[in-house]
């Protein structure tokens, strides 16, 4: 995997982010919380969400972000824009609506942006994102989960509703566990209005203002 920026200087990390923490943002779509109970994997209910799910190959969210760590805390707004399956566009913003980071995905090719407009380039954006803002990011299963289907991961839980409601995800020697908070059921199919991803001390928590598809 390389990096390459316009620039011949080293690359520094970003300083990313000189943000202040959000207040809570209130949900105005309608919520589903999770029932107790699970649902079966088997059931033609899943199928039947799976194939919906897969269907939307384009589809926009916005909503609050927060990467929490030992080593550094991250509170933005966000903006998720996919354009195709392996296409997408993310854009992270302080408080006053500033960007601090641009990251445009395509196959083979990763464009991040950072806060003085200073473009680097990659064919993986899982690393340029760590490599540049010390973030660990799952992005490549993230998409998926976004949308509440568990991607590579084999280990999930659904719930009584047949709703994603937990994946367990091995990547490179660690665990990821994605908890599903809520659900927005003024969409069909519904879609995910909160969740956190766990892995060690680092915790992603993405709360979905609302959703538009196509």
């Amino acid at each position: 995997m390389s990096i390459k920026s316009a620039p011949t200087k080293p690359i520094q990390k970003l300083s990313l982010f000189r943000l202040l923490p959000l207040s809570c943002v209130l949900l105005t779509a309608c919520t589903l919380t999770q029932p107790s109970g699970t649902g079966s994997a088997d059931s033609p209910q899943w199928r039947t969400r799976t194939q919906q799910l897969q269907q939307l190959n384009q589809y926009q969210t916005r909503g609050s972000f927060a990467y929490l760590s030992n080593e550094k805390k991250v509170y933005a707004r966000f903006f998720w824009q996919q354009y195709h399956p392996e296409r997408y566009r993310l854009l992270l913003t302080n408080p006053l609506g500033s960007t601090e980071l641009e990251l445009i995905v395509q196959p083979g090719m990763t464009q991040l942006t950072d806060s003085q407009g200073k473009k680097y380039f990659s064919d993986n954006p899982e690393e340029i994102i760590y490599q540049l803002t010390n973030m660990d990011i799952p992005l490549d299963n993230l998409r998926h989960w976004i949308t509440g289907l568990p991607g590579d991961a084999k280990n999930f839980k659904l719930d009584a509703n047949h709703l994603l409601k937990t994946v367990n995800y091995q990547r490179h020697g660690a665990t990821w566990q994605v908890n599903y908070q809520s659900y927005d059921t003024s969409t069909t199919p519904a879609l995910p209005n909160r969740l956190e991803l766990i892995q060690g001390d680092r915790r992603i928590k993405l709360k979905m203002d609302n959703w538009t598809t196509k």
